[in-house]
């Protein structure tokens, strides 16, 4: 047999590649993680009580947008690392304009703010915990999307995983938004983050061994 009819009888023998495989992947790896964090959260914290109230506030939305933003961006960037050989390009300004903005929008409240009350509104009633429930919160997320990652063969392991924690830990704050009472932008435009970066750490560091194929 010649090579090129070798080549040709091997062709033909290779089965057909279901393209939606990694869409499926990823979209089950979303809903497990986000259904798991809502019910972490809905069991462990409960939903805040006034949130009737709350949800006919604009501030409880901008809030909510906040991790939203930044759950988007960090997926299409965890797509793009996914894949080996697709540049991230752009996605990675679009990916810090969420943080960005929130934190302006954090200095111009403080700087307009009596100065007797700046601390106060920076640091909230629950600062000390807002960080920890979150990095708790995005556990689900974390392992299913790191599933979802690892199965698309990543050549950028420490920047998946990293990216992978971010989109983790927004997710999980988008869910502690149903708990969470703190409602000044000085506190959520850095706590939030501080949390959101926690899981983004981890990705960073454990990227290499957990993303590993």
């Amino acid at each position: 047999m010649k090579t090129d009819d070798l080549i040709s009888l091997l062709a033909t023998e290779t089965p057909a590649v279901d393209r939606r495989v990694p869409s499926r992947r990823f979209a089950a790896a979303v809903l497990v993680g986000l259904g798991a964090a809502l019910l972490l959260m809905v069991a462990g914290l409960g939903l805040r009580p006034d949130l009737g109230q709350a949800i006919r506030l604009p501030m409880f939305w901008l809030r909510l947008a906040y991790p939203v933003a930044i759950a988007a961006t960090a997926f299409l960037v965890v797509l793009r690392l996914a894949r080996p050989g697709a540049h991230v390009g752009v996605r990675w300004v679009a990916l810090g304009a969420a943080p960005l903005g929130a934190l302006a929008a954090m200095a111009c409240v403080l700087a307009g703010a009596p100065e007797g009350t700046r601390i106060a509104m920076w640091l909230g009633h629950t600062w000390k915990v807002c960080p920890v429930l979150i990095a708790v919160l995005s556990a689900p997320t974390f392992a299913a999307m790191l599933w979802a990652v690892r199965g698309m063969a990543p050549v950028r392991p420490r920047l998946a995983g990293a990216a992978t924690g971010l989109f983790a830990g927004a997710v999980a704050t988008t869910a502690y938004c149903l708990h969470c009472p703190e409602m000044a932008p000085p506190f959520w435009a850095f706590w939030y983050l501080v949390g959101m970066l926690l899981p983004t750490a981890l990705g960073a560091l454990a990227g290499p061994r957990w993303l590993r194929w």
